[in-house]
């Protein structure tokens, strides 16, 4: 299992719609992706870690993916509809990791 982490590093002058992203942008890459993404999880900065700070991002997501290859083929397929969308929510360019999951609870 795999995380494709997306992050949009905050900055004082940005544009960043988070009900267009929950709402629109989210539900249509879930469905572009397929079964390649079993769940997804959106996060909204809201400090840093000290009262006062900025955070780090304004916003990220998260998709935990079957497998590198099945993200990539199901993104891949899809590159247009998914940058042709982003201008409707943000103007920063995003950040993105993709990380093996190797612990996904920590319930003891």
């Amino acid at each position: 299992m795999i995380k494709v982490s997306v992050m949009y590093p905050y900055a004082g002058d940005v544009r960043f719609d988070h009900a267009y992203y929950r709402e629109t942008h989210m539900p249509m890459m879930k469905r572009l992706l397929g079964a390649a993404c079993l769940y997804y999880m959106v996060d909204k900065g809201i400090s840093g870690r000290a009262p006062g700070i900025d955070p780090v991002y304004v916003a990220k997501c998260e998709f935990v993916c079957t497998s590198v290859e099945a993200y990539r083929a199901a993104s891949g397929q899809h590159q247009q509809e998914i940058r042709g969308d982003i201008a409707n929510y943000t103007d920063i360019q995003p950040v993105v990791q993709i990380s093996e999951v190797v612990v996904e609870r920590s319930e003891v």
